[in-house]
């Protein structure tokens, strides 16, 4: 076979020439060089592609260096498709046809690379031409392929992934065709569960283009890496695609029925012997497994493999990664349990770099395992990440471990709670002097200060922390002693029920925020032209006529923008994270939760009703003296303030949220000036120590502004291909209770029963399809959703437990909740009736 530049026979490439002929030809080359059964063919070179491309005048059509966007890729594609081979071309890839033998079958697949990118593995975003006939036939379906680089799929893809247009080329691999009477697609790990010891193999009759395409249910086979056959699942062959005599593929549609039922042992010769109805005998899987075993190790990671079985012989016709393989995990301890369901309420997202290296690293967490360490607990929070290619693929709890020091915990504690007055934590100097930075760094346009200036400035938010650790570290023994005081008080006089309403009376931030948005939802229920647009448009429609409209509109403008002014400085996912953006920049968000409040009559107001049931209380016959009357007030004025104050220092230590954010999006925007990064957002995919290497943005060296693109695209390459792959099983965390005939079930967090439908809530742009009597089903919670609750009737929570924000909040509008339910926003199906039982943890059909 002829050997040029531009075509060459497939086994003359391996791993080093991945930018020469893309990973798909790369990968078949090494393992025909390792004597694994390939089919024959050749390879039409990227050199080949640029060449053709040259001739359409691709370079100068594509956006500049560095950037992802393409003008037109319809047109790229029409051109391509219609572009002149030139003769040099077209006789090498028709000799190296003919090698191959006269007018044979061929397959033409496509072979992308930009990089050796993590997770950019292309799968299905190019063409593939199956039973290919004739030399021109095939330079013809080569000229398909190069074009299928530019398809719609194929440039969202690489976009998503920061690949940049200019840099990405194509090669194409014809092989001698395979006519199979089975083939599919093999794991050599499971890629549900993560087990490395695993292989799974899917089969359908024909060509595999019906597996691998989803057309078809295929037979599902689960085998240990011995070859032994652990499970099968039979498919229902719905559709079978076979070889045309002359080329081409037909599809032939079937009934679809299950062979488990039917026992049906029709199929390629061979088949059956394994197992009624099985498509591949036990003999061939061992062959397969021995295959996926080999490949896997040659590679030395989790391979995803095509095979195609043909006259009892199989093949191997493609091998890539694995990608979005879950991470291999064992059991977790109780401690490790405890802290991994606080670990996944907080972290519902998967950090970027720049949040582990900024507010992540250095801020709320940060500060919650400094307090625990001051009290002798070590591992807490600190090395619960694994990172690849700097980007966050698991979630590991730790242990925590007490230390020598903790002997010495309780005298502290105690100490802490006798001096320091929780009646005083509100005029404690810190706290002004807390604010007074957090204002002034509020109040900075991050757009004046120099370049460096302005990468300081999220050092100087981050200082702020030490204020907030100062003050819990002080005034936390102190409100947990108070309101553990009040606990013993109301249980020993017998009314322990009351115990939630005289908390409530607490005034916080949160409430005062609840509150004002009360009085919004007031606002909209008592003006017919703001209800009627809340009732009728989704939220971003609603702020939209809102900043556009006159009147009344313009009106209830001011006030959405005054309640963001005051309390904008929120998160609107978690207070861990800086790259989620807080409610001051999400004014949908707020409306969502008005919306909610519109259908709802204002409730009672939780000081009134507090206050009543200190009357109440007041009136128990072992409370007639006056002292002992003074004594329990002063007790719940006590424990309202431990309650306020671990409730407005959560919300107080995200006062510097709103500016880092904006710092690091200037900086994002700088970048992006310079060439590094295409949007500013893209900064979050750096560390910030590697921000803080540039000296001068507007004149970064070559070679750094290389690196720094370099690291943008690997890692939002890896980020993409962990899409959808969970940072930490939640049944590790939660493992599973015997539950009966419970849909799901977890720890029981406040009392009592309700029905209703179920409504799941993933997070702030759902807010406003909850409806009144709906059960609230969600991921996770914060102060932000606490409107949601006026609404429900219950809640269920994938993660959390009894002392969480989900499960207070539930406790004190008296519904019933239940955390740590793993899997209930999977499990249960939205608008299905259920009934949730808070006592004991389970949801169940409602009858």
């Amino acid at each position: 076979m002829t050997h040029t530049r531009s075509v060459a026979p497939l086994d003359a490439f391996g791993a080093d020439d991945l930018a020469a002929v893309g990973g798909k030809s790369a990968n078949l080359g090494e393992l025909l060089r390792a004597g694994l059964p390939v089919p024959p063919g050749f390879v039409v070179t990227t050199d080949a592609y640029a060449e053709v491309a040259a001739g359409i005048g691709l370079e100068e059509r594509l956006t500049p260096r560095g950037s992802n966007g393409v003008p037109d890729p319809a047109a790229l594609r029409a051109d391509l498709e219609s572009a002149p081979v030139p003769e040099g071309l077209r006789a090498a890839i028709t000799d190296a046809y003919a090698a191959l033998g006269e007018d044979v079958p061929v397959a033409v697949r496509s072979s992308a690379t930009a990089e050796d990118l993590p997770g950019a593995t292309f799968a299905g975003q190019q063409d593939t031409y199956l039973n290919v006939v004739g030399a021109d036939a095939v330079v013809d379906a080569v000229r398909r392929c190069w074009a299928s680089l530019w398809t719609d799929r194929a440039v969202s893809y690489r976009a998503e992934r920061s690949v940049a247009a200019s840099e990405v080329r194509i090669a194409v691999v014809v092989q001698r065709m395979v006519d199979s009477d089975v083939a599919g697609v093999m794991f050599t790990a499971d890629p549900v569960s993560g087990k490395r010891d695993r292989v799974i193999v899917d089969a359908g009759a024909g060509l595999g283009e019906a597996v691998v395409s989803g057309l078809v249910t295929p037979d599902h086979y689960v085998l240990d890496h011995g070859g032994r056959l652990l499970e099968w699942t039979p498919g229902r062959g719905e559709v079978v695609i076979r070889s045309e005599a002359g080329g081409g593929v037909v599809r032939e549609e079937h009934d679809g029925e299950d062979r488990r039922d039917t026992g049906n042992r029709d199929g390629p010769e061979g088949a059956g012997g394994g197992g009624a109805g099985r498509l591949l005998t036990d003999d061939q899987l061992s062959v397969l497994v021995a295959h996926a075993r080999t490949i896997a190790g040659h590679f030395g990671r989790p391979q995803d493999i095509e095979w195609s079985l043909s006259g009892g012989r199989a093949y191997i016709v493609q091998s890539r990664p694995m990608t979005a393989l879950p991470p291999e995990t064992g059991p977790l301890n109780r401690r490790q349990r405890l802290l991994g369901s606080i670990l996944t309420e907080y972290l519902p997202v998967r950090p970027y770099p720049m949040d582990v290296s900024t507010w992540l690293g250095r801020g709320p967490a940060h500060m919650m395992q400094e307090i625990i360490e001051a009290y002798g607990i070590t591992g807490g929070f600190e090395d619960v990440f694994v990172e690849e290619d700097g980007v966050v693929t698991q979630l590991t709890p730790r242990a925590p471990r007490p230390t020598l020091r903790a002997l010495a915990t309780p005298f502290r504690l105690a100490r802490k709670a006798r001096t320091m007055d929780i009646h005083a934590w509100r005029e404690d100097p810190r706290l002004a002097e807390f604010l007074r930075r957090a204002d002034e760094l509020d109040a900075l346009d991050p757009a004046t200060p120099p370049w460096t200036e302005l990468v300081r400035v999220p050092d100087r938010v981050l200082a702020l922390m030490d204020y907030c650790r100062d003050l819990r570290l002080d005034y936390l023994p102190s409100a947990g002693a108070s309101v553990a005081r009040l606990a013993a008080a109301t249980t020993l006089l017998g009314r322990r029920s009351l115990l939630g309403d005289l908390l409530g009376g607490a005034r916080t931030r949160t409430e005062d925020a609840n509150r004002a948005l009360q009085d919004l939802a007031d606002t909209v229920r008592a003006t017919p032209e703001l209800r009627a647009l809340f009732e009728s448009a989704d939220p971003e429609h609603v702020v939209r006529e809102l900043r556009s409209g006159q009147g009344s509109l313009r009106a209830f403008a001011k006030d959405l923008d005054a309640f963001q002014r005051e309390f904008g400085r929120r998160e609107t996912t978690t207070p861990l994270l800086v790259s989620p953006p807080t409610l001051a920049e999400s004014p949908e968000n707020v409306v969502g939760l008005v919306r909610v409040l519109v259908g709802e009559e204002r409730g009672d107001d939780p000081g009134s009703r507090s206050e009543g049931t200190l009357a109440a209380l007041l009136e128990h016959p072992l409370l007639r003296g006056e002292r002992s009357r003074a004594r329990v007030t002063r007790w719940v004025r006590a424990a309202q303030n431990g309650l306020a104050f671990r409730e407005d220092s959560h919300f107080y230590f995200t006062a510097g949220l709103p500016a880092l954010r904006r710092a690091l999006l200037e900086i994002g925007a700088r970048l992006r000036t310079a060439g590094v990064v295409d949007e500013p957002f893209d900064v979050f995919h750096l560390r910030m120590e590697e921000v803080l290497e540039v000296g001068d943005v507007e004149d970064i060296p070559d070679d750094q502004a290389d690196r720094l693109r370099s690291l943008v695209r690997v890692r939002a390459a890896k980020r993409a291909e962990l899409t959808g792959v969970r940072m930490i099983d939640p049944a590790r965390v939660f493992p599973a209770k015997e539950r009966g005939d419970a849909l799901v079930s977890g720890t029981p967090a406040s009392a009592g029963t309700a029905t209703g439908p179920v409504r799941v809530v993933r997070g702030p742009d759902d807010f406003h399809r909850l409806e009144s009597g709906d059960v609230l089903v969600c991921p996770y919670t914060n102060p932000s959703w606490t409107p949601l609750f006026q609404r429900a009737v219950a809640v269920v929570v994938d993660t959390g437990a009894a002392a969480s924000h989900a499960a207070i909040v539930a406790r004190e509008y008296g519904i019933p909740a239940v955390m740590g339910s793993g899997t209930g926003t999977t499990v249960l199906t939205e608008g299905e009736r259920v009934t949730v039982d808070g006592t004991t943890g389970r949801v169940v059909r409602a009858s």
